[in-house]
């Protein structure tokens, strides 16, 4: 996928499931799809990638997930937007391409900072919200085709988005030659992405899904840039999503020097051991115990009589309940606030989603799905925290959180 390699290590099976992201309702349960779901790592480039992976359109054209809802990530695309335009001394009313724009709000956020945008997503659902906000979105996947086509509009980006969507990607050099096709030498490809040394480390298996063709880490993307006559020229560690990095890429001729940060983060990584198979083996381990632990604290806390529902329905919450075989018996329902969930059931556990801001009563736990937003959860229950309530974290180790442990923070 990256190197060309086919020199894979397998180390870890979640079993067949179905894609996280097509919510069934109770008349369409029956027809799930599913597909094998097995993460590999490349011993020669060291890139983690999914042995198989269901078609781009099947996954993407009705994607549920809506950018604009999730506050942390608002708050941290305005922080990255400033970011971008300051680090980069981006001029005023150049023009900023985001690839996967979602529902427009990283745009937006570079609105705010006086540049022009332009949006490319296949999503239909999050298109229609990006159009009816005023945000121009060409409706298709971004590859070599599209950046020729770009071209030959002499559309000419000072700056190309991809957040939380490199890693989506299938081809990944096709990818790459469609941003060859349409950058310039002032062109600066800002790309972030989940960061795969905080996967390892904070035992975050759940990042992995259907939509996750990889898990990135600078060194085997430093590697492939290089073989599009492009460098890497900086890239810097942000908490978003449990752990990422933003990278800052080039043509080989752009103006700004390569960071020494650079060759200092891939020589973290590999003190960490993200180029040695051994590592992910004992990663699979704790893994399995994780899932041996949550499995049975929830049938403690049945037999006990107590009352879970999960907090949030996100992909990765999906990963995690069907390698645990949790459903409905485990866990009554999730709470949610995206509209396109609600109503619906969990893929495959099949666990009903209701609105977060209907329900009348509380539970005894809350499983924090969304435990990548917890500080934020952590904030927003402080008076279900505070009446007793716990809420349950699966990793890095699986805990029980409650307000004793966190009032000291509030």
């Amino acid at each position: 996928m990256n190197c060309g390699s086919f020199d894979l290590h397998r180390f870890i099976d979640l079993g067949d499931q179905p894609n996280g992201n097509h919510f069934p309702t109770a008349d369409t349960k029956a027809d799930e799809l599913v597909f094998p779901f097995a993460m590999m790592v490349c011993r020669s480039c060291g890139q983690v990638q999914l042995e198989e992976f269901p078609t781009p359109e099947f996954m993407f054209s009705n994607h549920p997930y809506v950018t604009g809802i999730n506050m942390p990530v608002v708050d941290h695309f305005d922080w990255l937007a400033k970011h971008t335009v300051r680090r980069f001394q981006v001029p005023e009313n150049s023009l900023v391409i985001d690839i996967g724009c979602n529902d427009g709000t990283l745009l937006r956020k570079f609105e705010d900072n006086s540049m022009r945008v332009l949006g490319v997503d296949p999503g239909r659902l999050t298109g229609k919200l990006c159009r009816e906000a005023g945000t121009t979105v060409c409706e298709t996947f971004w590859n070599e085709a599209t950046g020729n086509a770009l071209r030959q509009l002499n559309l000419k980006p000072r700056v190309i988005t991809a957040t939380a969507v490199f890693y989506h990607v299938q081809d990944i050099h096709n990818f790459v030659r469609g941003l060859a096709a349409v950058m310039d030498d002032e062109t600066i490809f800002i790309a972030q992405c989940v960061n795969l040394q905080d996967v390892i480390e904070k035992c975050q298996f759940d990042h992995f899904y259907h939509e996750h063709t990889m898990i990135h880490s600078v060194g085997p993307l430093k590697r492939l840039f290089a073989e599009h006559d492009m460098r890497v020229i900086d890239v810097e560690h942000v908490d978003v999503h449990g752990g990422s990095f933003v990278i800052s890429v080039g043509r080989n001729a752009n103006p700004h020097p390569t960071s020494p940060g650079v060759d200092e983060w891939i020589s973290r990584e590999k003190a960490a051991g993200l180029y040695d198979t051994s590592t992910y083996d004992e990663f699979a381990t704790r893994v399995r115990a994780n899932r041996d632990d949550l499995v049975k604290l929830l049938k403690q806390l049945k037999a006990d009589g107590k009352r879970v529902w999960a907090l949030g329905a996100p992909l990765k919450g999906n990963t995690l309940l069907n390698y645990c075989s949790i459903g409905p018996d485990l866990v009554e329902k999730a709470v949610e606030v995206n509209k396109f969930k609600i109503g619906k059931l969990t893929p495959g556990m099949h666990i009903p989603v209701e609105s977060e801001d209907e329900q009348t009563e509380t539970p005894d736990y809350y499983l924090v799905l969304t435990w990548n937003f917890l500080p934020f959860f952590i904030e927003k229950y402080k008076a279900f925290l505070a009446d007793g309530g716990q809420f349950i974290v699966p990793n890095p180790t699986v805990r029980v959180v409650g307000y004793e442990g966190v009032a000291g923070k509030s």
